[in-house]
């Protein structure tokens, strides 16, 4: 089964939609669209009345909802319903929250059971770069992260701060998919685009189509190509 993403035009890249219960990374340098696009992912998750997960380390869940705040795809509504659960792992609220989930085998563990114990059904993840605060050696923990979110039958966003789509990490390869996020400027101008470069399942052509922002959110143009 395909799950919409809630992002116009995107869905139309990938045959309908993400297959559920796989694990995807959303890459790109900052600013470029990724948060914008895995609010959409939650959002679309709420008015299907799935039961959604936001898991952040940085940001309160008033910060990300003023973030949002210009567009009006439903992300405010979403948030303040029952339908998605927001857990910010560096506060205190969240921090009691996770620790019920058992004692011993750190976030990996008490995260996933947070998952199947709650019957989450999307998840994302803000971010990668972040995990360093809670992985004693990132570089050795991340797979069993990554292979342990994959168990899960939740469908997983998973945010990363790659700036270089060339050069690949734990995550790109672990992942089922793969969503790169580009700006560059283009004769004076800055241009945004997506580029599917990894879906298991599903026939892509990983060209980079044009993106742009409205009051309505995050929107891909899958007719329109752009060379970076």
């Amino acid at each position: 089964m395909r799950l919409e993403s809630g992002v116009p035009g995107f869905d139309e890249l990938v045959e309908g939609g993400l297959l559920e219960n796989r694990l995807y990374v959303i890459s790109g340098p900052p600013g470029s669209g990724k948060t914008t696009f895995s609010a959409q992912f939650i959002t679309q998750g709420a008015k299907r009345g799935e039961d959604c997960l936001y898991v952040t380390m940085h940001e309160t869940k008033e910060e990300l909802m003023q973030d949002m705040a210009g567009y009006d795809f439903g992300f405010d509504r979403a948030m303040q319903s029952d339908a998605i659960q927001f857990l910010n792992l560096v506060t205190e609220s969240g921090k009691r929250t996770i620790t019920q989930f058992g004692s011993e085998g750190g976030l990996t563990s008490r995260l996933v059971a947070f998952i199947e114990q709650n019957n989450v059904e999307r998840v994302v993840v803000d971010s990668t770069m972040l995990l360093q605060h809670f992985l004693t050696d990132v570089s050795e923990e991340i797979t069993g992260f990554l292979s342990a979110l994959k168990q899960t039958d939740a469908t997983v966003l998973l945010i990363s701060e790659m700036t270089d789509p060339t050069s690949y990490s734990d995550e790109h390869y672990l992942a089922h998919g793969v969503v790169f996020f580009h700006n560059f400027l283009d004769s004076g101008s800055m241009t945004r685009g997506l580029q599917v470069i990894k879906m298991r399942g599903t026939a892509i052509d990983c060209d980079i189509r044009r993106i742009s922002f409205s009051d309505t959110g995050l929107r891909v143009h899958p007719s329109e190509k752009v060379e970076s």
